[in-house]
């Protein structure tokens, strides 16, 4: 892992998920820090430092969505990628209105979350990943 890669952060109570995206990420050459809650994201050091942080939304406890709304009301400024395994249009009607960089719904190719993150820690923010309507 290099220095000078941007941190990004995984958010998921699945720790399988939190194992294959860290693999992955670390494959690709960044660091990695997982968290299996929001709180344990939010009590971390890993949240000063986070370049783009790869959250579930429906999390034990806080979901994704409640995480990100204090985020955004705390003004850190994180990019933000939604994954679920419970997609469904209302869902991605919330994400859309969030903000988020990209919304991936699970199972989700390795390839789009990994240009997701190059957009996010990029800056280019413009075109979200979003899957098609339902």
């Amino acid at each position: 892992m290099s220095d000078t890669m941007p941190l990004i952060s995984v958010v998921d109570d699945d720790r399988s998920v939190c194992r294959a995206v860290g693999q992955l990420l670390q494959a690709a050459g960044y660091p990695v820090e997982t968290f299996a809650s929001a709180g344990e994201f939010l009590g971390s050091p890993a949240l000063t430092r986070t370049a783009c942080l790869v959250l579930d939304i429906h999390l034990n406890g806080v979901s994704g969505f409640d995480l990100q709304q204090r985020l955004t009301a705390d003004r850190s400024g994180i990019p933000i990628i939604f994954i679920t395994a419970h997609d469904d249009v209302p869902t991605r009607k919330m994400a859309r209105r969030a903000g988020v960089v990209a919304y991936l719904p699970k199972p989700f190719d390795g390839r789009d979350l990994l240009a997701a993150i190059r957009g996010a820690v990029g800056g280019d923010t413009r075109r979200p990943v979003m899957p098609s309507p339902l």
